[in-house]
């Protein structure tokens, strides 16, 4: 998710469920060729497994990128065919490339050329009036034909023109249907849902019928939902007891990139709902909002926050939690 699943959210995400695989923000190929490679590549190790989304209509450049990718150490190269925003549409690529699945196919064939690890597509159902079943199935066949390894499909059609990006999360209707009934007809793809979904019920729901679910929003505002996932969907728990084990997990790492230059808001805005629903959360954020992007903001601040979650939380029974901060 673009300015949100940066290298700090995923080393935070990592910390809640280390199975599940993570997602870079979309990366242009342009800003991959002419640009800093590092400052857009670079990743903790810690991050795996992560795969790597790439915006870009040239074959050719998605290739190099993808190589790029692979020779970082990237799991899984992405190609985003599905995000609607008007820089993505003034550069030809995302959601228009579904408009254009000839062109799609041959990026796909050129970057599995280029690369040993597997490259995966994410689109929309439709886009503007092309929203017809029959269309969405050509575009899937024409990936099929060129050995795309997975295809991650939200559940919404597209609208290029009219909408906001936020809007077409939004706005075009669900038709959970649809991605169901590209499994029917394409059982050997892999087939994994995204859009809309908010549990882990709804994710244990869809797996019945899907390989796989993608979670965006829902996990990025309420956080503490991974945590479930290790032992829900992969049967191994993972061995937190609340979250502010969590929080102490990441001190090392907020204290490490401090140390680099890198400013408290920069990782702490990451940490917003991780007491999403709880007495104290409201102040919690409150604390780390106003806070965070001072000048020389350091850990005392994340200290203060805990302190507006802490003396409601202590008194759950049977808490070990056993402060790092004071």
């Amino acid at each position: 998710m673009m300015d949100l699943t940066d290298r700090h959210c995923r080393y935070f995400h990592r910390l809640l469920s280390k199975h599940a695989l993570l997602y870079t923000e979309m990366v242009t190929t342009g800003a991959l060729i002419h640009g800093d490679v590092d400052r857009h590549l670079a990743y903790n190790p810690e991050e795996h497994p992560l795969a790597l989304q790439l915006g870009g209509s040239e074959p050719k450049d998605l290739a190099t990128c993808a190589k790029m990718g692979e020779d970082y150490g990237y799991d899984e190269v992405n190609l985003n065919c599905g995000c609607p925003s008007d820089r993505v549409q003034r550069g030809a690529f995302g959601a228009c490339l579904m408009k254009e699945p000839e062109l799609v196919a041959e990026s796909v064939s050129a970057m599995r050329a280029a690369v040993n690890i597997p490259i995966t597509v994410k689109c929309r159902i439709g886009v503007d009036e092309q929203d017809d079943y029959e269309s969405l199935a050509l575009f899937v066949e024409k990936l099929v034909d060129v050995e795309v390894d997975a295809l991650i499909v939200h559940a919404r059609k597209a609208w290029l023109q009219g909408l906001s990006p936020k809007q077409n999360r939004e706005i075009p209707p669900l038709d959970y249907e649809r991605v169901y009934q590209l499994k029917a007809d394409f059982p050997n793809l892999e087939i994994v849902l995204n859009g809309g979904v908010e549990t882990l019920d709804q994710v244990e729901q869809h797996l019945q019928l899907l390989d796989g679910v993608m979670i965006g929003r829902s996990a990025y505002y309420n956080p503490w939902m991974l945590a479930d996932v290790d032992a829900r969907i992969y049967a191994d728990p993972i061995a937190l007891e609340d979250e502010f084990e969590v929080i102490n997990l990441m001190l090392p790492y907020i204290e490490n990139q401090l140390g680099k230059g890198v400013r408290l808001t920069a990782i702490s805005r990451h940490l917003l709902g991780l007491f999403q629903g709880q007495p104290g959360a409201k102040r919690f954020r409150r604390v780390i909002s106003e806070g965070a992007h001072q000048a020389g903001a350091g850990i005392e601040v994340i200290e203060s926050a805990l302190a507006e979650i802490r003396p409601v939380s202590l008194e759950k029974p049977n808490s070990e939690f056993k402060p790092v901060l004071a």
